[in-house]
């Protein structure tokens, strides 16, 4: 963790900042190991202090130790920062992305004279683009117990359940195999409810003879994994089939296309090209991927308007689809690791249609 803070230490020139303050939870999380609900984190070239309240006491000395000096504050921790910051002229940076305007006007009114408020963008979203080895264990972790975790739930069989039943069959055979949950609500949707691409599972049954898509995730140390398979209650149909191979094909040119130095705009496009010439333009109509770590949605961004340029070390999905309003939906989802040479699929099930009962 403390080799994360030096990092943030070495880039404070760079944001015309000598002091930077972190409020995101998530990010207070990357840099300190600290899962609690209140936490803040304070750095600088002589600064390296975490803040949390008198709950936290017991929690925060096991899981920050003493990479950082403790500071045991009121439940605002923004009057904690304020004292630490001191008079002089200092340049205070903040998450601008994360930081309310509330609490940026009580900064701007309590600071001292002389201390500049700099608005440093997402400098620790910056470090989590490329994840260290440790994470991307943690990320294959999780991935294989989701995979297994579905594996178990098709074995079952699909038709007579309801939507809602399999979703939450699914969520405890994760929790079963060891996640501390889901990275995100399972989606389980069957025929035409397949079309909404963040369909909410219902009390649907299940029937033979249609498309179920299946979007699930599981959280591991507080890592997400994140995968989507759409699989076939029997015979779909000819239509159907074609789409579901339409969007296989445009799954493997999205996957070709990721690799270090290629734009997220770039990789988008390989995958759409093939979906967009079939003449489903206007039934694609979400990005290619997205980064995934310590939150499901993340930097980079594969999109049309994305300007993420891929390095080693990204995390990101690829996950073409086509949706047919009142008919049915496709996507096909894996999470890979973009390396020195191209791609390392963390996910394991086939991406052949898939028949089950």
């Amino acid at each position: 963790m403390s080799g994360r803070a030096a990092r943030l230490v070495e880039r404070l020139p760079d944001l015309g900042a000598d002091l930077l303050m972190v409020t995101s939870l998530v990010n207070v999380r990357y840099l300190t190991g600290y899962t609690g609900s209140n936490g803040a984190v304070l750095l600088g070239p002589r600064a390296r202090t975490f803040l949390t309240d008198f709950r936290y006491i017991e929690q925060s000395a096991v899981e920050v130790g003493d990479a950082f000096e403790r500071r045991i504050v009121a439940q605002d921790l923004i009057d904690g920062v304020i004292e630490l910051v001191g008079a002089g002229a200092l340049r205070l940076a903040f998450e601008d992305a994360h930081l309310t305007v509330r609490a940026h006007a009580h900064l701007r009114q309590s600071l001292p004279p002389g201390v500049e408020l700099v608005a440093a963008g997402d400098p620790v979203e910056e470090l989590r683009l490329v994840k260290e080895p440790d994470e991307i264990r943690m990320i294959a972790e999780a991935t294989r117990l989701a995979d297994e975790a579905l594996a178990s739930i098709l074995e079952q069989g699909l038709v007579g359940r309801t939507e809602r039943e399999v979703a939450t069959a699914l969520t405890r055979a994760m929790v079963d195999r060891g996640a501390q949950g889901t990275s995100f609500d399972p989606i389980v949707a069957c025929g035409p409810h397949g079309a909404l691409p963040h369909a909410e599972p219902r009390d649907v049954e299940i029937v033979p003879n249609q498309l179920v898509v299946i979007d699930w995730g599981a959280q591991l140390d507080g890592y997400c994994s994140d995968c989507t398979r759409t699989v076939a209650t029997g015979e779909p149909g000819e239509e159907a089939r074609a789409a579901y191979e339409l969007v296989r094909e445009a799954q493997r040119l999205g996957l070709e296309a990721v690799r270090p130095g290629v734009g997220g705009r770039e990789a988008d496009a390989a995958a759409r090209a093939v979906i967009d010439g079939a003449g489903h333009a206007e039934h694609y109509g979400h990005g290619l991927g997205h980064g995934v770590g310590l939150e499901i949605h993340e930097a980079p961004r594969l999109s049309q308007r994305s300007e993420s340029v891929l390095a080693a070390g990204n995390v990101v999905t690829v996950e073409p689809g086509v949706y047919l309003p009142g008919r049915f939906g496709v996507r096909i989802e894996d999470l890979v690791v973009v390396t020195d040479t191209g791609t390392r699929v963390l996910t394991s099930l086939p991406k052949e249609l898939q028949i089950v009962g």
